[in-house]
């Protein structure tokens, strides 16, 4: 759930946006490093004066900021904890836990579910099992398994995989969030279907709810207890988290004391969300008790961890893209202001949280809010909020420089300009048709300057500053990007919003939203032509007593192609409105859309490679008799239409049958 499911199939602009659901060994190897990583250009300086971290000064911080960040993006509430020094420094509530009937957000009472950050917990509790030597982070984890998971190239899945979201799995949304009444068995949802591997094992970051679900699997198995007594027993209760649960539906006492979700502060309340996948995201806790999950591992593990144990999980970092963010072992590393921050945000469809640490400190932030707001508003509200902590009581100045000459930095920003697609998608199933809507495209200017389709904060175009070859720093912000080279092309880029847990790949050309994606609407637009002509020239042509100058083969090939191209045409319409439809509503995600879904599969296969026959054969007919210049032009549009998309089609899987997804 990190990265908000209905933000992430947007594209990957979102993703970005959303910064959304990594061996006690030698240190990782990058994998095909930069040519140049080693200098740092934006050189940060200390500035003196800055703000002492009180509650006073927090607290009127805060206020100044929450309050008119929830009203302006129409959150209905949300809760702020900051802790020091093993303390809780403050912990703030604003708004409503309940619109109608006015309840104000308490932090010590008030549930939130904070989504993702769930699998923090899950994280704590694999690496109590490898401190008991339980669990091993390198061994297959079939070892611990009930079913195979296969190997990929011949590689094995291990925790340490799973933990740094390198296991090679695709997306899988299927049931992910749902508004029934129980989740499933976790065993029984892992093994309902398996995701497609779609990258090696520990080479390319693809940020999984499955793989998550799996590892609290394995603790489940490996401890012999439910993954709900194994939480409650080894962590709330070590930790006295009295008001936490990651059971579904909460335990009788605890619900009084659950938000509401709201899609925005005016709307009504939504059902509990039950997440499947529990593991990887069905917390509900207080702002209070995440306090206190943030000051134990601000303090070497506290009662949970060893202070061995608790440093191999915050600092073992995988590098895939230097000098991006990285991925710790279950942390995902956040750099700013020359701290390392790390911690893990996460998204239901309702709620939207962040936890930050900042370890060289001793010092831990988390937010959490009730309603998606307006226009995907609780990202930039959690971003700010972060750089803004971060830039206020850890203030350090930067002097961006350029890392090479203006030519060249043209030249790599040449390189870089095409359409991307997140290392975080569906791959085998209809899903993947995702990416015809979601493709990122990087572009540049007259002036040779990079164009990236995502603002600021402000709502303004950001500009970026090539500091060393193929590391572009953000001007006036924090963001980085980098891009990776293969056989002297760039095939890879990320921005360190995203950088731990998911990258950009340039798409094969053969499956490019690039070009397929303005083919399929321009093809639908002829198709959509094609089948209205049918009915508008029977009128007109009953109107004005006029009679169809075709017969024979010619007839029959003008209404099959026109029949066909409606069908197309509803094929086509019917597939966005399904897709849209389960990922503006995720508890169409369960199967409540099946008969859609199948429905589409069977008549779009027959429409798709019907359409190409009979444009095919009337394109024939048209050419070999005595039609005029635009009759013959049109049944060419026509047939290259109808071959583009079932083209799409195919590299898209709209041809293919299941409900797995």
């Amino acid at each position: 759930m990190r990265g908000s499911l209905k933000s992430l199939f947007a594209g990957a602009v979102a993703l970005i946006a959303q910064p959304a659901l990594a061996q006690p060994a030698p240190a990782p190897v990058p994998v095909n490093p930069l040519p140049v990583t080693a200098s740092a250009p934006a050189v940060p300086i200390p500035v003196p004066g800055a703000p002492a971290l009180t509650k006073a000064d927090v607290d009127a911080w805060l206020d100044g900021y929450m309050p008119y960040a929830l009203a302006r993006g129409a959150v209905a509430g949300a809760v702020v904890v900051v802790v020091k020094d093993g303390q809780v420094l403050t912990q703030r509530g604003y708004g409503y836990s309940d619109v109608a009937k006015r309840t104000p957000v308490d932090p010590e009472k008030t549930m939130f579910r904070p989504g993702s950050v769930s699998k923090l917990f899950t994280w704590t509790a694999v690496m109590q099992l490898v401190q008991e030597g339980k669990l091993d982070l390198d061994k297959d984890v079939n070892t611990y398994l009930d079913f195979k998971i296969p190997a990929y190239e011949g590689k094995p899945v291990t925790l340490r995989n799973i933990m740094t979201h390198t296991a090679g799995f695709e997306e899988s949304v299927r049931g992910l969030i749902s508004a029934k009444e129980k989740g499933a068995p976790l065993g029984e949802t892992l093994k309902r279907w398996t995701p497609h591997r779609i990258f090696a094992p520990g080479t390319t970051p693809a940020y999984s709810n499955y793989a998550t679900a799996l590892a609290g699997y394995i603790v489940e198995r490996t401890s012999g207890m439910s993954f709900d007594d194994y939480i409650d027993q080894n962590i709330f209760g070590r930790l006295g988290m009295e008001h936490s649960s990651f059971r579904q539906p909460l335990p009788e006492k605890l619900k009084p004391l659950m938000s509401k979700g709201y899609a925005t502060a005016s709307g009504d309340p939504k059902p509990y969300e039950v997440i499947d996948a529990a593991p990887a995201g069905s917390l509900a806790s207080t702002g209070a008790d995440m306090g206190k999950f943030m000051i134990a591992h601000l303090a070497n593990g506290g009662p949970l961890l060893s202070p061995e144990t608790a440093k191999l999980m915050h600092t073992t970092t995988l590098t895939i893209l230097p000098p991006l963010n990285r991925m710790a072992l279950g942390f995902y590393e956040q750099q700013i202001n020359g701290q390392m921050a790390i911690g893990h945000g996460g998204d239901t469809q309702w709620f939207h949280s962040d936890l930050m640490l900042f370890p060289k400190e001793n010092v831990g932030i988390y937010i959490s809010m009730n309603s998606s707001g307006k226009e995907g508003v609780t990202s930039p509200i959690r971003s700010t909020l972060f750089e803004g902590f971060a830039d206020r009581y850890f203030p350090m100045e930067r002097t961006i420089k350029a890392g090479v000459d203006e030519k060249t930095a043209a030249e790599h920003a040449k390189m870089l300009a095409g359409t991307y697609i997140s290392s975080r998608r569906p791959e085998s199933s209809f899903m993947k048709a995702l990416d015809l809507a979601g493709g990122m495209k990087i572009g540049v200017d007259d002036k040779g300057n990079l164009v990236l389709p995502f603002k600021n904060i402000g709502g303004e175009d950001s500009k970026w500053v090539e500091t060393a070859p193929f590391v572009w720093e953000e001007v006036g912000g924090h963001g980085r990007l980098a891009a990776k080279l293969k056989d002297g092309k760039v095939d890879w880029v990320s921005i360190d919003a995203i950088s731990a847990i998911m990258m950009l790949q340039r798409p094969v050309w053969y499956a490019s939203p690039g070009w397929l994606t303005p083919g399929v609407i321009a093809g639908l637009v002829i198709l959509g032509l094609t089948a209205l002509s049918w009915p508008i020239g029977a009128i007109a042509r009953r109107r004005y007593g006029a009679k169809l100058a075709l017969a024979g083969k010619e007839l029959k090939a003008f209404r099959l192609v026109r029949g066909f191209a409606a069908v197309v045409t509803l094929v086509l319409i019917g597939w966005a409105a399904t897709i849209a439809s389960m990922m503006s509503d995720f508890s169409l995600l369960g199967g409540a859309m099946d008969w859609a879904v199948y429905l589409l599969q069977i008549v779009g296969t027959i429409g798709f490679i019907g359409m190409v026959a009979v444009a095919a054969w009337n394109l024939l007919l048209v050419w070999t008799g005595r039609r005029g210049w635009f009759s013959k032009l049109w049944s060419i549009l026509v047939l290259v239409a109808a071959v583009v998309i079932l083209w799409a089609a195919f590299a898209f899987h709209l041809i293919s049958f299941g409900v797995q997804f």
